[in-house]
């Protein structure tokens, strides 16, 4: 069985993956042992105060309404240009709602651009263009079940090619306490804990969207309806940070 670049092993090109530790070097386990550990932090003191990373993002914002945004006009950061926000429009997916991240152009480094595109769709342009990384399922319990990756129309984006989207995750952060500190830290390091998913999803989608165009000549692919969801991974923080720790020896 061999490692993919992102430490992620298949047994064949259609299979899940499953995270081998042995695929990266111990500075990167590190820095995901960090994550797991800031990760767990946020569950401590939100738990002791009876609260949950879901129940932070909906406070005061009245009653909860599927494909409404939340909190409202989401979440940026001006120093960062990341942006997410929370939703639910998926009832037989067993999730209670998700997160949506993005990054937007300001926040990229000079040289990356949109793919060509000849459709008709207007997309997001100059400094409002923006790419989405990861969606991130959560359960009715306030905690993650999965990540999935979506096509274009999902979140009204400007497409980057995965490779482009990759080199931007060490960007994403958002760094204030709006709507909660705990809430803000805590995604911001699950993208850092479950990188080698989030890589996997990235250039997943890129490969299902390439085969759907193939198969679906003279269709937009990027607007069909009949694709949405590009690929999913169920994710374990608890099993993850024990597979690093096994893997660091502590």
């Amino acid at each position: 069985m061999a490692n993919t670049p992102n430490s992620l092993a298949v047994d064949t090109p259609d299979a899940l993956p499953r995270f081998d530790p042995a695929g990266l070097d111990p500075a990167r386990l590190e820095t995901m042992a960090e994550a797991g550990a800031r990760i767990l932090e946020c569950y401590r003191v939100l738990r002791k105060g009876g609260l949950n990373i879901v129940g932070e993002v909906l406070r005061d914002q009245g009653t909860f309404y599927e494909l409404d945004h939340y909190p409202k006009d989401d979440v940026f950061d001006d120093e960062s240009h990341c942006q997410y926000y929370y939703h639910a429009h998926r009832p037989d997916s067993g999730e209670h709602g998700h997160f949506h991240t993005f990054i937007r152009q300001p926040g990229m480094p000079e040289g990356v651009a949109p793919v060509a595109y000849e459709g008709e769709e207007k997309w997001p342009a100059g400094d409002q263009a923006l790419t989405h990384l990861v969606a991130v399922s959560m359960d009715a319990y306030g905690f993650p079940i999965g990540l999935f990756a979506t096509n274009r129309w999902v979140t009204a984006e400007a497409w980057y090619r995965a490779e482009d989207v990759i080199g931007l995750l060490d960007r994403f952060r958002i760094d204030h306490a709006f709507p909660s500190w705990p809430v803000n830290i805590w995604l911001t390091n699950l993208l850092i804990l479950f990188r080698p998913e989030v890589e996997w999803l990235l250039r997943e989608r890129d490969a299902v969207v390439a085969r759907w165009q193939k198969d679906h000549p003279g269709v937009d692919v990027y607007e069909d309806r009949a694709l949405d969801v590009t690929g999913y991974l169920p994710i374990d923080v608890e099993a993850r940070i024990r597979e690093i720790m096994a893997a660091l020896g502590d």
